[in-house]
């Protein structure tokens, strides 16, 4: 074979190759993506509608709808202030009052707080937890649209911060809760919690918190706020379940370095807040003793139950009349129980509920 051969050969031979090389390349790169989103996607252009179930029902609302809604997001319509979002009060085109939780600025945080409550709220219904009506995206302006509640934050009308008028405007506390709506109130939160812990799909909440109680027109309770909710899944554990939530509500083994958060946990947030109900007092603020020292709100109701003084734990704001205090002694040893060290220890949301109901009032 003469030089020439060998030449046409070889130059026929990279041809064919880089031929083959650029048509496998082309392929490779235009192959379906189906990694998940990392934290250095561009966020706006991922679709929410792509990555998250909910019910089609949900209603797919426009930023300009929400912009007419809120007055441009005006401040004075502010009610509340969500795990990662300002909550504004808004009235949209078709007469509906309703509360809007604009996402913050983080990107991918309001990512995660949007797509939780879709996965979460999205997709259930039940008396006692805030209704989420719609939602809206728009790039990375994302919001979502909840029922509106009349009375507000539980937190308000326990600790005198400042209640709701019935058309939402802020004003001067008045009557404090009655024992009989607080136990109702405490009886609501219980029932929520049963519906989510026993769905097919458990929910956590992990943030039950006074301030994530909300009251409708009748003070019947909603639990709130589900921005750092998480499913388990059939396995009992979910890849985002680590523990979360607020100082004061947090149970020991979260505060002790969990890392998976569990029914258990949302258990004992829920004794701390039947305490608080109860006390009026705030689980996050030291109480004093007679003899000066420090303790916490556990510790203090402990003390007090010991000496026989299970009356003067109640809320001074409290009426006395018509209080019972086998009702009192019975509330605060349930929450006792949701209190225990041990997760383990602690019941069950179905065994809170039921020794809720053998309380008359």
């Amino acid at each position: 074979m003469d030089r020439t051969t060998v030449a046409i050969f070889s130059v026929t031979a990279c041809c064919v190759f880089i031929i083959i090389f650029v048509g496998a390349s082309c392929i490779w790169w235009r192959r379906p993506r189906t990694s998940p989103i990392s934290l250095g996607s561009d966020l706006s252009s991922v679709s929410i509608e792509d990555n998250v179930s909910f019910e089609p029902s949900l209603d797919r609302i426009s930023m300009a709808e929400l912009l007419e809604a809120t007055r441009n997001f005006d401040p004075e319509l502010i009610i509340g202030d969500g795990s990662f979002g300002l909550v504004y009060k808004a009235t949209l085109f078709n007469g509906l009052t309703v509360a809007v939780k604009r996402l913050g600025p983080d990107a991918f945080q309001g990512f995660r707080e949007f797509r939780a409550e879709l996965e979460t709220l999205g997709k259930i219904r039940h008396p006692n937890i805030v209704r989420l009506l719609g939602y809206c995206e728009s790039g990375f302006k994302r919001a979502l649209v909840h029922e509106f509640m009349a009375k507000g934050r539980l937190d308000q009308w326990l600790h005198g911060t400042f209640s709701l008028e019935d058309d939402g405007a802020r004003s001067p506390p008045r009557t404090r809760l009655s024992w009989v709506t607080r136990l109702n109130i405490i009886k609501g939160v219980a029932s929520g919690l049963f519906y989510m812990h026993n769905l097919d799909t458990p929910i956590i909440h992990r943030d039950i918190k006074a301030s994530n109680v909300l009251l409708d027109l009748n003070f019947n309770a909603r639990i709130a706020d589900f921005g750092i909710a998480r499913m388990i899944e059939n396995s009992g554990t979910h890849a985002s379940t680590e523990a979360g939530g607020t100082m004061g509500y947090m149970p020991p083994e979260y505060i002790q370095g969990a890392t998976m958060a569990t029914v258990k946990g949302d258990v004992y947030s829920f004794g701390i807040l039947m305490l608080e109900v109860a006390t009026g007092r705030r689980p996050n603020w030291p109480v004093i003793m007679e003899d000066g020292i420090e303790t916490s709100l556990i510790n203090w109701t402990a003390e007090m139950v010991a000496q026989n003084k299970i009356m003067q734990v109640i809320d001074a704001n409290i009426s006395r009349e018509g209080l019972k205090e086998e009702e009192v002694a019975k509330v605060i040893r349930i929450a006792t129980m949701c209190t225990t060290t041990s997760p383990r220890q602690r019941p069950e949301m179905k065994e809170v509920v039921e020794l809720l109901a053998g309380i008359s009032s």
